[in-house]
């Protein structure tokens, strides 16, 4: 028999030494999301619904309210509009920036699907570029930020600087702490004053006690079906920062003159929205000490996984490498047999829009492709790592953990002799 109980055992000793500053954080950011909604007096008839044109919906302005108090910002947009994270990105991005302009890319290669956005080095119709605006790319050095070659790649024409903090489908570098971001952004603004900081800041809400925009970002953009939507939001995304770059970016979801006064919530989104960001501190708490599980067992047997368990964390996403593209398909096929909605469905790689390499998506979510909730991904190509995160309660995630470990034994990837031995 596999001793279950002693692999446990010292994956949660990881978690216990580990987790507690998390702990810590997660409980600062409650009192943060309670404060801002006992300041925007709350009430019951914020989560109604609104129709039409929706003028004048309380409870929509007031959350965009609570966010801009949340983010140390002069304004939001939060809104179910916003299909995905990657939707709001655009958004703020085709808002803001005008033909003429450049963008420097200050974490080399960015996500996939900010590739198609940027529309480089894939051509993209719609894209920046393919709109005329220039894009120049500073690649990372040894998980760092280049900082001596960004500032130097600043023009008269550059108007933005856009981060990604977290890793994305790189095995190869790290996602940054926000005291990082401050210091790309504290070099850039000493050489242009007037540069546009900009943070993709998809998972990496709430996981420390300051975000990007309270160390010099001037505008920031991720999802509401990651951190912030505690799990119960079933769309949607959010933009902060500056009132001038919101209100461009608001112009570009709507339309120019209307903006952020119009945008109407169906059904019961409104309520969704504010409970749900209610829940997002613990939320993401449980992420954390999921990942951090994870990282222990994996490490444990042999896998690299990065961060490693010890390390400080700054988004909810766990890298495992998995070396082939078997192990990597047995991994995602048991986080979905573990999964509480269609759990007997068996997911395969394939071409996904926004996506160079075919993929493998595992989420049994309640929401589809809800990545606070226990998933699995990965490009089909070497090194074949697996990119793992979520889980609303740790206890599921951790079962979803050894179904895959135990996927790996049952295939002969991991030695059962190795497994008594720990």
């Amino acid at each position: 028999m596999i001793n279950w109980d002693e692999i446990e055992e010292k994956a949660l000793l990881e978690v216990q030494k580990t987790s507690f500053i998390h702990e810590k954080t997660a409980l600062l950011n409650t009192r943060k999301v309670l404060k801002a909604f006992r300041n925007h007096q709350v009430a019951d008839y914020y989560l109604k619904p609104s129709t039409g044109y929706a003028y004048s919906d309380t409870g929509r302005d007031e959350l965009d309210g609570i966010y801009a108090e949340l983010f140390g910002t002069e304004a939001a947009l939060v809104r179910s509009q916003f299909v995905s994270g990657t939707h709001a990105l655009a958004v703020a991005l085709l808002g803001v920036l005008k033909p003429g302009d450049e963008l420097i890319g200050a974490t080399g290669e960015p996500y996939d699907t900010m590739q198609t956005i940027i529309g480089s080095p894939i051509k993209t119709p719609g894209s920046l570029v393919n709109q005329g605006i220039s894009y120049h790319e500073i690649p990372m050095i040894a998980n760092h930020p280049n900082i001596d070659a960004i500032v130097a790649a600043i023009t008269d024409k550059t108007r933005m600087v856009h981060v990604q903090r977290s890793c994305g489908y790189s095995s190869v570098r790290k996602t940054l702490t926000v005291d990082e971001i401050g210091e790309i952004f504290s070099a850039v603004k000493r050489v242009k004053p007037d540069i546009i900081c900009f943070v993709d800041n998809c998972y990496g809400e709430f996981i420390e006690d300051k975000e990007p925009t309270q160390v010099g970002a001037d505008l920031m953009a991720g999802s509401l079906i990651k951190n912030l939507g505690g799990g119960i939001a079933p769309t949607g995304g959010y933009i902060v920062g500056r009132k001038d770059l919101v209100e461009l970016a608001s112009y570009r979801l709507t339309a120019p003159g209307l903006g952020g006064e119009m945008g109407a919530t169906l059904g019961d989104t409104a309520r969704e929205f504010y409970e749900g960001l209610f829940f997002a501190p613990h939320v993401v708490l449980q992420a954390i000490k999921t990942s951090i599980f994870a990282a222990s067992v994996f490490q444990n047997l042999g896998f690299e996984v990065s961060p490693l368990p010890e390390e400080r964390r700054s988004d909810i996403i766990q890298t495992i490498t998995l070396k082939t593209k078997e192990n990597l398909c047995r991994f995602c096929e048991a986080i979905q047999a573990s999964s509480p909605v269609d759990a007997h469905v068996t997911p395969v790689p394939s071409h996904l829009p926004g996506y160079q390499d075919e993929v493998i998506m595992a989420a049994g979510a309640f929401v589809q492709g809800s990545s606070i909730e226990l998933s699995a991904d990965g490009p089909i190509k070497p090194p074949y790592a697996v990119y793992f995160q979520g889980g609303l309660t740790w206890q599921h995630a951790k079962l979803g953990i050894l179904k895959s470990l135990q996927s790996l034994i049952d295939a002969g990837v991991i030695d059962r002799s190795k497994l008594q031995s720990l």
